[in-house]
C-alpha cells in the first residue's frame, strides 16, 4: 500500500490583514525570516513586563492581552487575531509586555524571533508605518474597552467581546468557558452567567459544555454598546490604507 503524503498545505501569510497590505517585497523578507506555528488554547505568549522573544501575526487564532494586578487579578485590555500583530508594539517602543498575552482561540500564527523582526523594521520603513498604524488602532481598542467597562452594562459588554471575538474566530462556534469569560470582563462568574443568560435567552447564542455558536449575528449587534463599531471604524481608518500613505 502506498504511504500518503504527510504534506500539509501551509497557512497563507495573507490570511493577516496587516501582511496582506505590505508589498510583496516587504512581505516575502519578513516571513522568509519567520516561521508558522500552531498556538494551543491558554498558550502563554508572554508574561506582563517580561522581554518579549518573538513577535506573532495571527493566521487563524485570537490571543487576548490581559492586565495583572498584584501579580493575581487579570482583566482583559484588548484582543488581538488576524487583523493584527501581538508584541510589536512592545518591540517599536523597546519595553517589555504590555500585559500577558495568552491564547483565546486556538490556531495558527506566524512567528518571527524578535531579532529578526527589529531588522526588518530598520531595513523596510513601510513596515515600520504599518507597525505605527496597529500600534493606534490597539490603542483605540484599549481606550473604548476601559471606557465601556466603566459606562455600559455587562450584557453590552458581553455582547460587544462575542462579536469581536467571533470576527476573529473564522467560524460560528469557538471554546468559551465562562470562568475565562469573567476573567476577559474583569467580573465574578455569576455576573458573566446572568450576562450570556439573558444572550441566549434572546436566542443571539448558544453555549453548551464550553462551545459559544453565535446563531444571530444581527441580534447580538443589536445588544452590544457603540462601542463594538467604534473599534471596528479604529481598525479599518488605518488598515484599510496602503502602507505608503
Amino acid at each position: 500500500m502506498p504511504k500518503q503524503s504527510q504534506h500539509k498545505e501551509r497557512p497563507d501569510p495573507k490570511a493577516n490583514r496587516i501582511l496582506q497590505k505590505l508589498d510583496a517585497e516587504d512581505r516575502d523578507s519578513l516571513v522568509a525570516r519567520a516561521k508558522v506555528v500552531q498556538l494551543k488554547f491558554g498558550k502563554r505568549l508572554y508574561r506582563q513586563d517580561e522581554p518579549i522573544d518573538a513577535v506573532y501575526f495571527p493566521l487563524s487564532c485570537m490571543v487576548s492581552l490581559l492586565v495583572s494586578f498584584n501579580g493575581k487579578v487579570q482583566m482583559e485590555m484588548a484582543t488581538v487575531g488576524r487583523e493584527g500583530v501581538v508584541g510589536a508594539a512592545e518591540i517599536l517602543q523597546n519595553q517589555g509586555g504590555m500585559g500577558l498575552s495568552i491564547v483565546q482561540i486556538p490556531g495558527a500564527a506566524i512567528r518571527i524571533p524578535a531579532d529578526s523582526f527589529l531588522k526588518e523594521l530598520t531595513a523596510r520603513p513601510l513596515l515600520e508605518k504599518a507597525m505605527h498604524r496597529h500600534l493606534y488602532a490597539l490603542t483605540r481598542q484599549i481606550l473604548h474597552g476601559a471606557a465601556c467597562n466603566r459606562l455600559h452594562s455587562m450584557e453590552e459588554r458581553c455582547a460587544r467581546w462575542l462579536l469581536m471575538t467571533h470576527d476573529r474566530a473564522s467560524q460560528d462556534s469557538f471554546p468559551l468557558t465562562q470562568e475565562f469569560l469573567s476573567h476577559m470582563l474583569g467580573v465574578r462568574r455569576a455576573t458573566v452567567n446572568v450576562a450570556t443568560g439573558m444572550l441566549k435567552k434572546a436566542g443571539f447564542i448558544r453555549y453548551v459544555r464550553g462551545q459559544i455558536t453565535v446563531i444571530d449575528r444581527a441580534g447580538l449587534e443589536s445588544a452590544s454598546c457603540e462601542c463594538y463599531g467604534a473599534i471596528i471604524q479604529a481598525y479599518d481608518s488605518v488598515m484599510n490604507r496602503t502602507p505608503n500613505r
